[in-house]
Order: structure tokens, then sequence, then C-alpha cells
């Protein structure tokens, strides 16, 4: 029927040097991602890309550009998120908590050719624009929760020509592109598995989702 064939399409065959752990912690995170670093700031191997916010979304960006072959700048609050995005491949990290609009000017001393916004934090979403070099890209793939309000600086978007992307998961079809990236070695997704647990442990780190987020993924691999 029209449905199994869809469904049918969505399935790819895992190639024999991708383990079972790599294929599994690609999930959401990796694949949003690769969509908002590869496809939409359309990142280059050489080029800069500086990353805002490191959390499970942003150190999967941290991974994917150092991946590219790019410079990678993790922008964080946390010592400790700025401590594993560098574990994980960022040449930089640059502290955001009292504000980080010259950091990563002074990090790279030109400014960032791709900018990465993984929070939806509203300074971080304006910090990533005016980090952005002349004619750079800008992608925003945090979503901003409650009454964040980010503001856009447009004189700056004007002026200084940058563009800017909106960027939101990844289309099933293009899911061989970032496998291609595992199975060559550059990109190793079970790097960023923190706990493994029994199936009853993983019901109950869903449940602790709502008052607490862990770093990095826990993975289910026994009952």
């Amino acid at each position: 029927t029209q449905g199994v064939s869809s469904a049918a399409s969505d399935v790819y065959k895992r190639q024999d040097n991708v383990s079972f752990e790599s294929a599994a912690a690609l999930g959401c995170r990796f694949t949003t991602a690769f969509r908002a670093v590869v496809q939409q700031g359309r990142l280059q191997a050489g080029e800069t890309l500086a990353v805002f916010g490191c959390g499970g979304l942003g150190l999967s960006a941290v991974m994917v550009g150092a991946a590219t072959g790019a410079r990678v700048v993790a922008v964080d609050p946390s010592a400790a998120a700025r401590a594993r995005a560098l574990e994980l491949g960022a040449s930089i990290a640059v502290d955001a908590s009292d504000g980080c609009r010259d950091g990563v000017w002074a990090a790279t001393g030109f400014g960032a050719d791709v900018c990465v916004e993984c929070s939806g934090a509203a300074r971080a979403v304006e910090d990533a624009c005016y980090s952005a070099r002349r004619g750079g890209r800008v992608v925003q793939a945090g979503l901003p929760l409650g009454e964040e309000r980010p503001e856009v600086p447009m004189a700056r978007v004007a002026g200084w020509e940058l563009e800017i992307f909106g960027s939101h998961g990844l289309a099933s079809h293009d899911l061989p592109a970032i496998l291609d990236l595992v199975a060559t070695g550059r990109l190793q997704p079970d790097a960023s598995i923190e706990r493994r647990v029994t199936l009853q442990e993983g019901c109950d780190a869903i449940v602790e989702m709502d008052s607490e987020s862990k770093p990095g993924i826990t993975m289910i691999d026994k009952l």
C-alpha cells in the first residue's frame, strides 16, 4: 500500500562497521545537529563554527562540526559543558556567563563563518548574530522556551549581509549522509553515551527528565 511504501523508504541498512550503539545514539540530537550545521549552515572544512549552548543538541553540533573538518568554538555559561565540548572536538571554549558578544571575536580574531544557536536563550540568539563574520551564516536550531523573546539585531543582519536560517529535524532520506560520517569514523556518536541502563532504569530516566536533564546520552542496553 501507499503507507507501507512510505514507511519502507524510512528504513536504511546499518553498515557493518557501524555499531548498534553508534546507530542508536544518532537519534534526534545528532540528526537535528547535522541538518543545522551541514545542510542549513553549509559548513565547509577549514571554516569556523561557533556553537551557542552545549547541551545535548549543542554537543552534537560540536561533534558534527569537528567531523566536517571545521574549527569549532563552543559557547556556554557552564564550565562542565565547555569542558565536555573540548573533549568532544571543540578547539576553543568561550564562557557565556556574562555574555559573549565579544568572546568569539576574541577567540577567533575574525568572527565565525557559521553560528549555530542550540539553546533558545534570548541572549544567545542575539550573541550568535553579533559573533558571525561579515557575510556569515546564522542558524537557529534551539527553540525558545517560556517567555523568551529574542531580539534579532536586523541592523547588523542588513549591514553585515548575514544569512539567517531556521533548522528543525532531518528528512529521513538524508539519513545516509550522516551514517556515512559514522561509517568512515569521522563522527563517533557513541562517545556521547554517559550511562548505560536497564529497561526499567530507562523508564525511570524518562520520568526524571521532567525535573532534570542529565548530560550526554542514556543508553538502554539490557532488560
